[in-house]
């Protein structure tokens, strides 16, 4: 028996099909935007492979930095792996090595360091070494120990020294951050004003704020040192285990004082004591007769 026009399913049902006319267009907005954000996330996963087709398009494709730092990525695992074809992209990587950008530098310095059999990356490093960059020069100087060699100890050395930010113009110190404050790489530190200007001071480092050494409303002379930053405790640990291998007597003192375990991890303690042990007994045994200096403390992966 049909209902008549009072039939109340019949009005339930043109009140729910007007209120999805209503609102359809949102959502086909709202389902739009999370299958954008999806896309968004999928192809800047750094999980997701990529062909070699796409290795070698992203590889340079500079104006997404992402991109590249994907497919340096992906060849970083395929020289792990001992996949000869990873060799196909080294011109692109070294390419990559002068690259204006401080993220490209910082990380193939790194990746280079995987194939420790490659003479052009061994030269790429030893360049990059003098890099205007700390946290590329400290990188190249990482990698460098996986070919064992020493030729950054320096740079290893002021891993674990204090980093003195300067000034790179004169201006008033309008300010700055506390001391003690933990601080990422491009961190804002500091504000100088000039005339008609303001410039900001950012972290060339990831560390901690040990001193602010100046006051506000002071005038500095472009070179002045602003603040000075203790290296997080992941680089320490690096700069530890290189010097384990690559380290020599004068470095002790300064392995050292990360052994006392006041103000680091016991990771770091248990690192600084492994590293003076391999040092001292690599300068024992180049000491003694046909002695051949082999660490004894942790390897390099």
């Amino acid at each position: 028996m049909l209902g008549n026009g009072n039939n109340p399913h019949l009005a339930v049902n043109t009140q729910v099909s007007k209120r999805f006319g209503a609102s359809g267009p949102f959502l086909f907005l709202a389902l739009l935007f999370v299958v954008a954000v999806f896309l968004s996330w999928y192809f800047t996963w750094f999980g997701r492979g990529l062909s070699d087709a796409d290795i070698s398009t992203y590889l340079t494709d500079e104006r997404h930095p992402r991109r590249v730092q994907h497919a340096l990525l992906q060849v970083q695992q395929q020289i792990e792996r001992g996949d000869p074809g990873a060799k196909r992209w080294y011109s692109q990587i070294l390419s990559l090595a002068g690259s204006s950008e401080t993220e490209f530098r910082l990380t193939v310095a790194w990746l280079m360091g995987f194939d420790n059999q490659s003479e052009e990356f061994h030269q790429a490093l030893l360049k990059l070494l003098a890099d205007s960059e700390p946290v590329v020069r400290r990188n190249a100087a990482l990698a460098l120990v996986r070919f064992r060699d020493a030729s950054g100890r320096s740079e290893l050395h002021s891993i674990l020294g204090l980093y003195s930010v300067r000034a790179k113009t004169p201006g008033i110190v309008a300010s700055t951050l506390r001391a003690g404050s933990d601080v990422s790489r491009g961190a804002l530190l500091a504000r100088l004003q000039q005339a008609e200007s303001t410039t900001e001071i950012r972290s060339p480092l990831p560390g901690r704020i040990t001193d602010v050494l100046v006051n506000p409303s002071a005038s500095l002379a472009a070179g002045d040192t602003i603040v000075t930053i203790q290296s997080d405790e992941a680089s320490i640990w690096e700069a530890l285990r290189g010097l384990s291998l690559v380290g020599q007597n004068e470095d002790l003192p300064m392995v050292e004082q990360f052994t006392q375990g006041v103000g680091f991890s016991e990771r770091i303690t248990k690192q600084a004591t492994l590293t003076a042990e391999s040092i001292r007994g690599r300068q024992s045994n180049s000491q003694g007769p046909g002695g051949s200096g082999g660490a004894s403390g942790s390897e390099m992966p």
